[in-house]
């Protein structure tokens, strides 16, 4: 959800908070987001426990070269670690009074200058502190770029569109078809939060990489962002069925979902946190990953729940999206059910079973339209080390009866397999292999959630097997393309099927 406010509101939420919280204030005119902006809002934000900041208005500035103030404020909110953004349209002394901030940050240089605000500050309690933050080498870093229009590399195809008489008007017309779909996710939403850090080298002490925290950034995970996705690639309504812990996070899932225009049913559930992954980077590289999660099945009692929410909305469903990470929000008694409801009202189906840091099984989701399994992942679920990938597909077929299998293979792409009956109806399958079409992956967070999310939208739009694939794939290119998981738009995809 945006951090963008009026003072009035930031005021009020501050004044309806729960416990009492450092409030720091910085204003200034930003008008081009630069290293030395982070370092000072860093600096200011461990000053505190709120940090406000007030991007001046194009009135107070009057500077026609200046970027427009709605623009400056849109960038600036954007920061992980920014709490409440906000246009000033006022003077300094108005603000103070109005927001009362206990510390109020300015770069080193004023400290020089006249600063009018300072008496008024103190009269509060309040304290006036100059500084520019420390200078990080990765300081760049600490902010999520806008990402541009990733470059595929057509090379990487290598015949597969004609392969399968695939054409670009015909794609376009299949992601047209999916505004009048509704989805439904299910499963575990995780929280992914980015520390990006700067790295200090060695430790005297042990052989030990040192390394200090410039920003943290949350993003939505999970079966959170498999719906994101859904919606933002153009699904017409996504409804999300998950369960979630009573902490601070859960307000954080209910808040990004809510703009993402995901209709969200969330059970809370006392006995576990909301699924928490961290990971720490230094520039374009995870150096640890810690995961804060609880694995035990939700009580029967939160499945009722689920499944009876679910049964009042399965008549406007057409596809149902399964995103298992295994940290028990599917259980199998509730996957069942659940499959057997989807047959009877014809709801197309897929399933994804994540075995990343966990175990899972992605042959209990039988009867699938469509399964997406790691190559780990197929191997644990029919416990075959040996066989090839055609052998390998086709057994876990056999055990699930999945309709179609992509056995993803990272950064080599998708293996995909199909059963097909040949002239004299014996069963056999068709196979074929499409590469990972990025041409400069950053990170690889979230490729398979928007390759389910955007395969499975295509086959509910009438797509083929191979159509879809090809679709999910050149999503998942975009998506490897940028940092951190956020929703892949409907336009980002045809911009880039358009440029092939």
């Amino acid at each position: 959800m945006s951090n963008q406010h009026n003072l009035t509101d930031i005021v009020k939420n501050i004044e309806m908070g729960q416990s009492p919280n450092r409030v720091v204030l910085v204003t200034g005119n930003f008008n081009t987001l630069h290293p030395g902006h982070i370092r000072l809002l860093k600096f200011a934000k461990e000053c505190g426990d709120i940090l406000v900041v007030g991007v001046n208005s194009d009135a107070l500035i009057q500077n026609p070269t200046y970027m427009n103030e709605a623009y400056r404020s849109e960038v600036l909110g954007a920061l992980g670690f920014v709490d409440y953004c906000f246009i000033n349209y006022d003077k300094i002394e108005f603000v103070i009074t109005k927001l009362k901030p206990h510390v109020v940050v300015k770069g080193f240089e004023y400290k020089s200058k006249d600063n009018p605000e300072k008496q008024l500050i103190e009269e509060f309690g309040g304290k006036l502190i100059f500084c520019s933050g420390d200078y990080s080498f990765n300081a760049s870093n600490s902010v999520t770029q806008a990402s541009l229009a990733p470059i595929i590399n057509k090379l990487k195809l290598n015949g597969y569109c004609e392969r399968h008489s695939i054409d670009k008007a015909a794609c376009l017309d299949v992601l047209r078809r999916t505004s009048k779909l509704n989805i439904a996710v299910i499963g575990d939403v995780i929280i992914d939060q980015y520390v990006q850090c700067n790295a200090v080298g060695m430790s005297q002490e042990d052989p030990t990489i040192v390394v200090t925290p410039d920003s943290k950034t949350f993003f939505l995970g999970g079966a959170g962002i498999t719906a994101a996705h859904a919606k933002a690639l153009g699904a017409h309504r996504v409804f999300l069925f998950s369960v979630t812990g009573t902490d601070s996070l859960h307000q954080f899932t209910h808040d990004k979902l809510s703009a993402y225009e995901v209709d969200a049913v969330i059970a809370s559930d006392e006995t576990r946190p909301t699924n928490l992954k961290t990971r720490y980077r230094v520039g374009n590289k995870t150096m640890l990953r810690v995961n804060e999660v609880r694995s035990h099945d939700i009580d029967d009692d939160v499945q009722k729940q689920i499944m009876a929410a679910l049964t009042d909305k399965i008549r406007e469903i057409d596809a149902l999206i399964f995103s298992d990470f295994n940290y028990g929000v599917l259980p199998q008694n509730l996957v069942d059910e659940i499959i057997l409801l989807c047959k009877k009202h014809n709801v197309i189906l897929a399933a994804d079973s994540q075995s990343s840091s966990q175990v899972g099984d992605v042959s209990r989701f039988c009867g699938m339209d469509l399964i997406t399994p790691t190559e780990r992942e197929a191997r644990l679920a029919i416990n075959n080390t040996k066989d090839g990938l055609v052998l390998l597909a086709e057994k876990l077929r056999q055990k699930c009866d999945a309709k179609n299998i992509v056995v993803t293979l990272a950064e080599d792409g998708a293996f995909l397999h199909q059963p097909d009956l040949d002239n004299k109806n014996q069963l056999t399958w068709n196979n074929d292999k499409i590469a990972a079409l990025a041409e400069n992956a950053v990170d690889p967070a979230g490729a398979g959630d928007c390759y389910l999310a955007s395969a499975t939208l295509a086959l509910a739009a009438g797509a083929s097997f191979w159509q879809a694939s090809f679709l999910g794939s050149i999503a998942a290119a975009c998506q490897v393309s940028r940092v951190g998981n956020t929703p892949l738009k409907q336009s980002e995809l045809i911009n880039a099927l358009r440029d092939l």
